[in-house]
């Protein structure tokens, strides 16, 4: 199948220039208009003025997803005006009542009112660098935003720099037909059941909780919103029973309840939740009476085995990608320092890029690369590998995938969020560590010893290392590990020139090795070497990419210049 594969094509369709339809009936229809009040009320304003008065802010950057950019001229403008209008707390002071002199706090009031003097401006967003489920940072930095102003459902991981308000708007549901469909699922009244729902279904979770109370149900659990998606239920709290428990037994006690979920939920939150809840069901967002839809039980086992198959692809791959798609989540280079020290570990070598929005034809340009590795927020993070080339892995499998065939075991089990991954981390550093104070506490050799043992057979030879089959084509790889090499390059190094600080110079190069930049086995380079037939124009001079190989460098020419429109071809004016 491997021998097979061919390059996708890099192209976007026409089909797909314009994906939503219904921003363009929005902004072509006037009937669609929605009255100042409605979106008021929908767009949270009055709150959000409240909030940025209380901030002092005066640069706002809205950040709207796509499907809610025709409202954004009036939402700024609304929010323009309530900025303007004076704060409705203010009152003025009873002039028959004792009035009190304080110096220093007259002062201070002096120093605000003159800082309030410039009008606050708020600043829309037109897109975002990555997705839009996390806060652009970035692009509010671009404008020198003091706060910004996040529309529609968020992944609500936590920032790094800005301050945000989330205004998470309101979809229109019918309480009562949710009601009876949860009555017709659960007929026990007993049923241990968590009501969730996408984070703008979150305003009427108490009133279905209400109605169900009055039918009977007296286990039910309306869970908080969190900034939290390492919880057990991400961003959410967790049941008062179940959060009551130490932590070591909360995982356990949670499995014995069932989500009952309104509108369709990310697949990154199915999967975490599939192997810590009993069951999942799906119940359709109502909008309105009558909707014969009911509530179905999510499957996740079809899409683990398919997580599952994908890592175990991979894990004679030697070049992983570490793909950047997001410049806000808090931590993210920690998770990135992390996933490196992880691939060098495995004796794999490491490339970080930073593309923005991640599509299949910017990742295609890096043939070298065998797999990628996303490192983003909890949602974005996971990612279709259908339409890319190479497969796209989370910080979580790609562990799994690093592990040798004996050492990894599928539980079933799924991490959506990389702070969990930092934290298991973490926790298995002090166990390691705690183990070698012991080994210390026994003796240099020892502790030398179990050093050794931790590192392998990194300074073996190579044809003591055991065999490794890529599980697709049945072949022996050879090279799925090649840093391990790099000690030993270094050494031979070291020992050729007499010192440790020449590691520019040049050695030649054994048949079969890989190639070698600065003292270190490069398999960027070697894949040049071996699998790239253009490598570029050379120079003026006589050069030799390989050995034996020599060839004189391309002479220089004036090209196409001008603008787009019209193309000049050299020093002619005839036009392209």
């Amino acid at each position: 199948m491997a021998g097979d594969a061919v390059a996708p094509v890099l192209s976007t369709p026409a089909t797909h220039i314009f994906e939503e339809d219904s921003i363009l009936h929005n902004v072509r229809d006037p009937g669609r208009r929605r009255s100042d009040e409605s979106l008021t009320i929908t767009y949270e304003i009055e709150r959000t003025v409240a909030e940025i008065r209380a901030a002092r802010c005066k640069r706002i950057a809205l950040q709207f997803p796509d499907e809610m950019l025709p409202d954004a001229p009036r939402i700024s403008e609304l929010l323009r005006r309530g900025l303007k209008k004076a704060p409705s707390s203010a009152t003025t002071p009873d002039h028959g009542s004792e009035v009190r002199i304080d110096v220093a706090a007259d002062l201070e009031g002096l120093r605000l009112a003159s800082s309030d003097d410039a009008e606050a401006r708020p600043y829309i967003l037109g897109d975002t660098s990555y997705g839009a489920c996390c806060v652009d940072e970035i692009a509010a930095e671009h404008i020198g935003a003091d706060i910004v102003v996040h529309y529609g459902r968020s992944c609500l991981s936590p920032t790094a720099r800005l301050p945000v308000i989330y205004v998470f708007t309101k979809q229109l549901l019918d309480v009562p037909a949710i009601i009876q469909a949860f009555v017709d699922l659960y007929p026990e009244k007993g049923s241990n059941v968590i009501i969730t729902g996408d984070i703008s279904c979150q305003y009427c979770l108490a009133d279905i909780q209400s109605g169900l109370i009055e039918q009977g149900y007296d286990r039910i659990s309306i869970p908080d919103v969190l900034h939290d998606p390492s919880s057990l239920i991400p961003n959410r709290s967790l049941p008062a029973e179940v959060q009551a428990l130490p932590e070591s037994l909360r995982a356990e006690k949670l499995e014995e309840w069932d989500i009952f979920h309104i509108s369709s939920p990310p697949e990154a939150l199915l999967l975490t939740l599939s192997s810590r809840v009993r069951n999942i069901y799906i119940c359709p967002p109502f909008t309105d009476a009558g909707g014969d839809s009911k509530p179905v039980l999510a499957s996740t086992a079809r899409a683990l085995r398919k997580r599952y198959a994908l890592l175990t692809s991979v894990t004679t791959t030697s070049i992983f990608g570490i793909l950047i798609n997001t410049l806000s989540v808090q931590n993210y280079m920690h998770i990135v320092s992390h996933v490196k020290s992880q691939i060098h570990a495995a004796g794999k070598k490491s490339y970080v890029f930073v593309v923005g929005k991640i599509n299949a034809a910017k990742i295609a340009n890096f043939d070298e690369v065998g797999a990628w590795v996303v490192v983003g927020c909890w949602e974005s993070s996971l990612i279709e590998s259908k339409d890319f080339w190479k497969p796209v892995l989370t910080p979580f499998e790609l562990e799994l995938a690093l592990k040798r065939d004996h050492e990894r075991i599928w539980t079933g089990e799924w991490r959506s969020s990389f702070q969990e991954v930092l934290d298991e981390a973490e926790k298995n550093s002090g166990v390691s560590n705690s183990s070698s104070k012991l080994h210390d506490a026994g003796g240099g050799a020892d502790a030398t010893w179990t050093e050794d043992a931790r590192d392998g057979d990194d300074g073996s030879e190579e044809e003591s290392e055991p065999p490794e089959y890529d599980l697709r084509t049945g072949r022996y790889v050879s090279h799925s590990r090649p840093m391990k090499s790099s000690l030993k390059v270094a050494d031979a190094t070291t020992s050729h020139n007499g010192s440790a600080g020449v590691g520019n110079a040049l050695i030649k190069r054994a048949k079969g090795e890989l190639a070698v930049i600065g003292g270190e086995t490069s398999p960027g380079a070697e894949f040049l070497r071996t699998k790239r037939t253009w490598k570029g124009l050379g120079s003026d001079f006589e050069i030799a990419y390989d050995e034996g190989e020599q060839s004189n460098g391309a002479l220089v020419q004036e090209g196409r210049n001008g603008i787009a429109r019209g193309y000049v071809h050299g020093e002619s004016s005839q036009k392209a």
